[in-house]
């Protein structure tokens, strides 16, 4: 089965350094194989014969905390997964300067459409829900205003993973491959 690993936090203002280089090592060394890792933002893809995504979430992260010193929350899809969460996304999305567009990836704790009650979405937002993933864009002029910017404020932000559609694209593509 092949998987995407999403990393939450690193890399981000130069806090929570994780090398690409070294992910890709603590996975091999996991018994991982055909493991490639895109951008600097924590997205590995690999393949195994494990097939528990939440095994896989804890067996990574208790590495990655051995190896790299901190914390890192991981959240684990499956091709077939990932191929739901894209087909889910609208298609518009990239395209456009003008809004923001973002896949927020849910981990399991909070993975459900009731999280859509949690937030208090402004009248010029768009946020849905599909199994694993929340989906939300706002125009670039009311970004600033937008009710999902404060969400960083919540102790379930810590179960969350954003990544732009260009790269959930990407990542479906060497996922595919």
């Amino acid at each position: 089965m092949t998987y995407v690993a999403l990393l939450r936090g690193i890399n981000v203002g130069g806090k929570s350094t994780v090398s690409m280089a070294k992910l890709k090592e603590c996975l091999e060394s996991l018994g991982f194989d055909d493991v490639r890792t895109y951008i600097n933002s924590g997205n590995a893809i690999f393949e195994t014969e494990k097939t528990s995504g939440r095994a896989l979430e804890a067996t990574i992260e208790k590495k990655l905390k051995r190896v790299f010193g901190f914390p890192i929350k991981v959240i684990i899809r499956s091709r077939p997964e990932m191929q739901r969460i894209a087909r889910s996304m609208p298609a518009s999305w990239g395209s456009s300067r003008n809004h923001r567009n973002n896949v927020v990836f849910l981990s399991h704790v909070i993975d459900k459409k009731a999280i859509l009650d949690s937030f208090e979405p402004k009248p010029f937002e768009q946020l849905s829900y599909a199994k694993g993933a929340l989906f939300w864009s706002v125009p670039m002029k009311d970004i600033t205003r937008s009710a999902m910017l404060k969400i960083n404020r919540d102790p379930m932000y810590k179960e969350m993973t954003i990544r732009s559609p260009n790269t959930v694209r990407k990542i479906l593509d060497l996922i595919q491959q």
